[in-house]
């Protein structure tokens, strides 16, 4: 098995340019003055270096702008390198970005034709080709519309249709996954697995990181232009996701909670100072991983002495989906009375939740949860991240086994 691509130290820089001249006269000027001070060097890689074997499949993974589109237009030879050397060995097939290669005047038909010319297919290729591709793409009604006539959906289909129809040796893939519906999705997944198995070897880029860990055997891991990881998919997903969870904790502790945020309302004998959101050692935090433990930390003052209150919380999903509220009282947990300051703990040692933002509420009430002392809702937020629970659809993971039984 050999290497169908290799990065050798490649780095890449861009020139920003933050005024334009918007005349001829101000171009002139311009050339003569010399002026730098509008233009700025941006280096979307730096010093980049990792294989693709024949046959493998390797996920780009990284936040916007880490570098990870620039890295599959080098090759694709789209654009060229600032320094060192990309090689791609074999016939490329690109889903840079779908449908950019179709002229809107020509129909679906005339745009299979031209872009299949310019992936070096004989007419005879793609006429071979053609049933298939239009039937994919799902388009046998519109196929002799303009393009231009085109929903965006349209457009996407006949785009993967056919960048995909024509047995690359290279397949490239940025994020084009993200869009169309759920069935689509599936149809792509399952013809680029296909690919896979076929021997195309695929460098893919998704936010989705689930899908890169079905599809991927390794990863390579970019930030700000470097590379920060090169290994096995699962590995370097979990690095990647301890990244993301530290900085997004460090970001949500940094804003605190925004004055204003919710609806407050009650007869204020006794409220809510704050609330804070501690780990399981008790530290603050405002990002969690699902199965992680979550302490929400109310603190009160009563102004007066308030017998039997019931301290209750609610939590959201950004959505408004409503998760879960519950209150002292309902739980077994008898306050006598409170007078002056204290604090008041809810513990969920292992968070269900699954990943997302999400709204707390905090409240105190009559022991009837009738009259609010102080309601204040979804007042505070917290952050749930992707951990090690692999079940992402709904709003809560429930630990569960499979059985099977055979006669």
């Amino acid at each position: 098995m050999g290497t169908t691509i290799r990065f050798d130290q490649v780095s890449k820089r861009f020139i920003l340019h933050h005024e334009r001249a918007r005349s001829f006269q101000e171009l002139a000027i311009s050339l003569f003055r010399h002026n730098d001070s509008s233009r700025e060097e941006f280096w979307a890689l730096r010093d980049v270096s990792f294989c693709v074997e024949q046959g493998e499949t390797v996920g780009l993974i990284g936040p916007n702008g880490s570098g990870k589109s620039t890295a599959l237009k080098l090759v694709s030879h789209i654009i060229e390198p600032t320094s060192g050397e990309v090689k791609a060995e074999g016939r490329v097939g690109a889903l840079l970005k779908l449908g950019a290669g179709f002229h809107p005047d020509l129909t679906g038909r005339e745009n299979i034709y031209l872009n299949g010319s310019i992936l070096g297919m004989s007419r005879r290729g793609i006429a071979r080709r053609l049933d298939s591709i239009i039937e994919f793409a799902e388009l046998p009604r519109f196929v002799d519309m303009p393009v231009r006539n085109y929903s965006s959906g349209m457009v996407v289909r006949l785009g993967f249709a056919v960048a995909t129809s024509f047995q690359p040796d290279i397949l490239l893939i940025d994020e084009v996954l993200a869009v169309g519906d759920q069935s689509f999705q599936a149809k792509c997944l399952q013809r680029i697995a296909q690919m896979r198995e076929q021997g195309v070897t695929i460098l893919f880029v998704s936010h989705s990181l689930d899908t890169v860990r079905r599809l991927c055997n390794r990863v390579v891991w970019l930030d700000e232009g470097y590379v920060q990881a090169v290994g096995p998919a699962d590995q370097v997903v979990i690095e990647y996701l301890g990244r993301v969870w530290k900085d997004t904790n460090i970001r949500l502790l940094a804003e605190g909670d925004a004055t204003g945020r919710g609806r407050r309302w009650g007869s204020r004998e006794a409220i809510i100072t704050k609330v804070d959101f501690l780990d399981g050692a008790y530290r603050p935090s405002r990002a969690f991983q699902t199965g992680d433990a979550l302490v929400a930390r109310i603190y009160y003052r009563a102004h007066q002495l308030v017998r039997r209150p019931a301290f209750g919380v609610a939590i959201y999903r950004e959505d408004g989906a409503h998760v879960t509220g519950p209150n002292t009282v309902q739980s077994g947990c008898d306050i006598d009375v409170i007078d002056g300051e204290g604090v008041v703990d809810y513990v969920i040692e292992s968070l269900p939740l699954l990943p997302g933002r999400y709204e707390f509420t905090a409240a105190i009430y009559d022991c009837n949860s009738v009259h609010p002392y102080d309601h204040q809702h979804r007042a505070y937020v917290f952050e749930v991240q992707p951990g090690a629970v692999a079940e992402k659809e709904g709003l809560v993971y429930i630990p569960c086994r499979w059985e099977h039984h055979c006669d």
